[in-house]
């Protein structure tokens, strides 16, 4: 079993082993875990198979949005991602749908209970949770309606600290801190109820809300205002073995990591820059997992530059200017190949390279969840939108959006609100600008005393360094969050480390000349274990361009403010004591390419629907036919059919018209219709769901 036992930021709780079958044989997993971590628990990466092409199927989006992951448990088909795995459980492999089962009893309907407030909220995130804390304060009745056990949402699996400010954005705690945060807040609100475990499927033109309530009961909601917070969806790539078992999104893998503790992978390769692919690198190597590379298709990195330095420092090679050409193996991912692009956007011919791996995390980017919000206007429903849901940004921007689209809804219910929200809004904006190209930082000149350094170089929304200094010497130019910070130097440094401790970053470092000019002491943060690291032991000291040697550790410690973040300091020689802005616990060892995979692919080869398995050639083949309408493809192919609705598919077929040369304006979007997931028949009767059903 590949359980993680330690953690530099997670505390490994208690869990109780729990006994149950996959295919026949006996495994063991953890009571509250859900079916497809177990299964990686066990190693196994391969749930079943296609029912068109017998093709391995295994974890796609792990937020119960497609049906990549379905097993037969106890009998009825579910979603291994979202169903939680029990004592006895039997476990089987999806090949198909099972016999449906003779059953001559007539069941007893019932009325399906409706459920009137004020605001529904659907979902539990940062923007829901913020949303629904503004709400129940003011005293409106909210339902706040989420599809997991716990609130948070991807706040849950965020290990690393947030940026923003202090006093809007909590910035400086970590996600999963500022998911309890706001998750107690809410729950102790005397006018929010919430449901848990309970899936949105529909919005109908009668005003009702369709919801599966505990994952068994069909429910209906009438809300007076309605705010859809439902977060995105990860972004796929077509290209030859894009579906095998082991290539999956990057925040699959942090549910896996983050989540549930399992340790999904020995050796990742990610492909996107972005925040996204930045941070789940960076989350891979806390857990002990090696990142064999990065790949990202533009000249650089499109994630925060500290981010990217985090990852050069560790010893993680990024490939710009490079993508993924294909993903191989036979039955799951064994290496991938990846080549560097022109100008005009082609592989350089020569330029492949071929990597051992065992999975391949998809960062590049995401695609909102709004479904609802479309619906819900078409039916002239009031209804508003936050967070990733209406603009993908930072988790820490959804906070803030989350927060003004509340106060939007209080005006218009004729609460009075102090707030201006044109001021709030112009702060929302700047939350989630693209993040500007880095600037070039001088160096003080500065060889004595005590004082911060800092090593950020971007200008981005941050700044809970100002805000913790207990002497207000660290500033930006005119308090600006934007602007990068500096020490003004008016009192003498404490050296109390709290700067470098809060940095979301990791980019700040203490240099003290005091005892030594010659070799000054630098003190470094460190989230790479929890263990206090020995006086006297050896670590390498990195710069953001490679490593500067092995240096002795002359004191470590943990701030009772920051426990999760280690501060070492290390005495270093005067010319690298500036450049100096980290330390790791081993010299990097880099995965050579191996022998280049040599297979030829052609469109037909590469699937573009998921759950039809329609490949990229027969969508081309219509295309070229003058096929435009997307319902006409559906009629052809199938695609869109499947279990995901078409969430997956539809951009990349946008991609695919537009290779063509046929502009957005000729083509005929498909028709979206409820539900939005699946939903038991028998639910919609007012039947409980059999347990382990969805």
């Amino acid at each position: 079993m590949e359980n993680i036992t330690k953690h530099p930021i997670l505390d490994i709780p208690d869990r109780k082993k729990i006994e149950f079958s996959f295919d026949g044989t006996i495994l063991y997993g953890f009571e509250g875990m859900v079916i497809s971590s177990a299964l990686f628990l066990n190693k196994i990466k391969v749930f079943g198979h296609h029912t068109k092409d017998h093709s391995p199927q295994g974890i796609f989006c792990a937020n119960g949005q497609c049906s990549q992951c379905n097993v037969i448990a106890d009998g009825i088909p579910v979603k291994a991602c979202m169903t939680p795995l029990r004592e006895g459980m039997t476990i089987k492999s999806c090949n198909g749908l099972p016999e449906i089962p003779a059953d001559d009893v007539q069941p007893e309907i019932k009325d399906i209970d409706i459920t009137s407030t004020d605001v529904l909220v659907i979902g539990g995130g940062p923007a829901g949770l913020s949303a629904t804390k503004i709400l129940g304060e003011n005293k409106i009745d909210v339902v706040l309606v989420d599809d997991k056990s716990t609130l948070g949402g991807k706040l849950v699996l965020q290990t690393h600290k947030f940026f923003g400010s202090q006093e809007d954005v909590y910035a400086g705690t970590r996600g999963v801190e500022i998911g309890k945060i706001l998750g107690n807040i809410v729950s102790n609100l005397e006018t929010v109820k919430i449901w848990l475990d309970s899936i949105a499927v529909a919005v109908f033109s009668d005003g009702l809300v369709g919801i599966i309530k505990d994952m068994d009961e069909y429910a209906l909601i009438k809300p007076n205002y309605l705010l859809i917070t439902t977060g995105a969806r990860e972004k796929m790539l077509v290209f030859p073995g894009n579906t095998l078992p082991g290539v999956y999104g990057a925040g699959a893998f942090q549910t896996l990591v983050n989540r549930d503790l399992v340790k999904a992978a020995e050796n990742i390769f990610i492909v996107g820059g972005g925040n996204v692919g930045l941070i789940a690198g960076y989350h891979a190597i806390q857990a002990g997992i090696n990142v064999v590379g990065l790949v990202e298709a533009l000249s650089q990195c499109g994630g925060y530059k500290v981010h990217e330095d985090k990852l050069k420092r560790l010893g993680v090679p990024i490939y710009t200017n490079h993508t993924v050409i294909s993903a191989n193996g036979q039955n799951k991912l064994e290496s991938i190949t990846i080549g560097k692009l022109t100008d005009s956007w082609e592989i350089e011919p020569g330029s492949e390279k071929t990597f051992a791996c065992d999975t391949l995390l998809i960062a590049v980017g995401l695609n909102p969840v709004d479904e609802f919000y479309h619906k819900a206007q078409q039916f002239n429903m009031k209804v508003w939108i936050a967070g990733d849901a209406q603009e993908i940004a930072e988790a820490s921007a959804a906070i803030f959006t989350g927060k003004i689209e509340a106060l939007k809804i209080l005006k218009e219910i004729g609460v009075s609100m102090a707030e201006d929200l044109e001021e709030l809004e112009d702060f929302a904006n700047l939350m989630k600008a693209k993040p500007p190209d880095p600037v070039q930082v001088e160096t003080p000149e500065k060889e004595e005393g005590l004082f911060p350094l800092f090593h950020c170089n971007q200008e981005i929304p941050c700044n809970p360094c100002t805000t913790v200094c207990p002497q207000h010497q660290i500033k930006t130019v005119d308090d600006l969050i934007t602007q990068l910070p500096y020490f003004t130097d008016d009192e003498d440094c404490i050296g109390c480390g709290k700067c470098v401790a809060v940095c979301p970053g990791l980019a700040i470092t203490l240099v003290d000349y005091r005892k030594d000019k010659n070799n000054p002491i630098v003190t470094f943060p460190l989230e790479l274990t929890s263990e206090k690291i020995e006086v006297g032991r050896k670590v390498m000291v990195v710069s953001n361009d490679g490593e500067l040697g092995e240096f002795e550790v002359a004191r470590a410690r943990f701030l009772k403010e920051f426990p999760k973040t280690q501060l070492v300091s290390v005495k270093l020689p005067s010319d690298i004591a500036k450049v100096a802005v980290g330390i790791k616990l081993t010299k990097s060892s880099y995965t050579e390419p191996m022998d280049l995979y040599q297979q030829s692919y052609t469109d037909d080869d590469i699937i573009v629907c998921r759950c039809e398995r329609v490949s990229v050639g027969e969508i081309r083949k219509w295309i070229q036919y003058g096929v435009h309408d997307f319902n006409e493809l559906k009629a052809l192919t199938k695609i869109g059919m499947g279990a995901c609705g078409g969430k997956t598919c539809t951009p990349l077929i946008n991609r695919i018209f537009k290779e063509e040369g046929v502009v957005s304006e000729n083509i005929v979007p498909g028709t979206k219709r409820p539900l939005f997931v699946e939903v038991p028949m028998g639910a919609f009767a007012g039947l409980k769901a059999k347990k382990g059903g969805n």
